[in-house]
């Protein structure tokens, strides 16, 4: 939240433990809800595997849950703002992030703060 806050970004949190998503962002009159995780945990190749699923003895996440993911690499201070879309699209309860490699699956969201200040909702 402290991040988000710097980068210029209007907060919420939810009351309670209830919620499937960790924070609330509220950009151009719209509220756009984050599930927010973080890893430590490198790989042999470098990258850092963070789970995009709650706790063990949860229900997996479903579309329409959040929408977007924020992660965050902790050994080296790099954050990810995904669309929910993109994680559900491809199936994942994990995902991979080599924070130096500039071509990877993720590398597109590497501090894409925009994502969250640009936000507008689909209209059916």
């Amino acid at each position: 939240m402290a991040r988000a806050a710097k980068e210029g970004l209007r907060l919420a949190k939810p009351w309670g433990d209830s919620s499937r998503y960790d924070v609330v962002v509220e950009t151009g009159g719209h509220f756009v809800r984050v599930q927010v995780k973080s890893t430590a945990n490198r790989q042999p190749n470098g990258g850092y595997v963070c789970g995009v699923h709650p706790s063990p003895n949860s229900e997996l996440y479903r579309r329409g849950d959040f929408d977007f993911l924020a992660a965050y690499v902790i050994p080296e201070d790099v954050w990810y703002i995904i669309p929910s879309r993109v994680i559900f699209s491809r199936k994942r309860t994990s995902i991979t992030l080599l924070t130096t490699s500039p071509t990877s699956d993720w590398a597109l969201y590497k501090e894409a703060w925009d994502l969250l200040r640009n936000y507008r909702p689909r209209t059916t």
